[in-house]
């Protein structure tokens, strides 16, 4: 591990996060993906998910630590990592087991590296329930396997449909019909 990325990993884990991801651009941009560590209190807040105020506080820190270990860079930008959060170490895949998951494996396997489905833990491998096929087929498969596989993003808009339910009945009549 070279030196600037140990210095990244130390500062974002000191802080008490987890750190998903980190990119370097040539052109000087420094990209660090963080995470909350499920059952742990911060400083920011009680949510799920990264805040604005975990970036910035992460950010602090890191332009301090990074300025002190002379490691180069033009920009930094820290962010949480998305709803179709990577997944990349084994932690990763035990902490999101039962989530559906894009994967893409390192080498085709019945013509296909593109699978989709419901990420499973196995006895001695991890396995993909496939979405949609029926019967019901999966693919079991070992992390080294693995090109990427990341989370599929879960949109939930009820609270939109909800409010729209609500605003409905009144330009409705009683049987359904609008009015005008």
């Amino acid at each position: 591990m070279t030196h600037w990325l140990t210095t990244i990993e130390r500062t974002v884990t000191g802080l008490d996060y987890e750190l998903v991801d980190v990119q370097r651009s040539a052109a000087g941009l420094l990209r660090v993906a963080i995470d909350r560590i499920p059952g742990r209190s911060y400083p920011t807040g009680e949510a799920e998910s990264v805040t604005v105020d975990d970036c910035e506080r992460v950010t602090r820190q890191l332009q301090y630590v990074l300025e002190v270990e002379a490691v180069a860079y033009q920009r930094l930008e820290v962010s949480s990592p998305g709803l179709d959060r990577p997944l990349k170490r084994a932690a990763d895949y035990e902490r999101f087991a039962g989530q559906q998951v894009e994967l893409t494996l390192k080498a085709p396997f019945q013509g296909r590296k593109h699978y989709r489905g419901e990420l499973q833990a196995g006895p001695d491998s991890w396995r993909l329930v496939l979405a949609g096929d029926v019967p019901q087929r999966a693919l079991d498969f070992q992390i080294d396997e693995v090109r990427e596989a990341r989370l599929v993003p879960v949109l939930d808009f009820k609270g939109r449909a909800r409010k729209a339910a609500e605003v409905a009945p009144s330009a409705h009549g009683a049987d359904g019909e609008h009015t005008t």
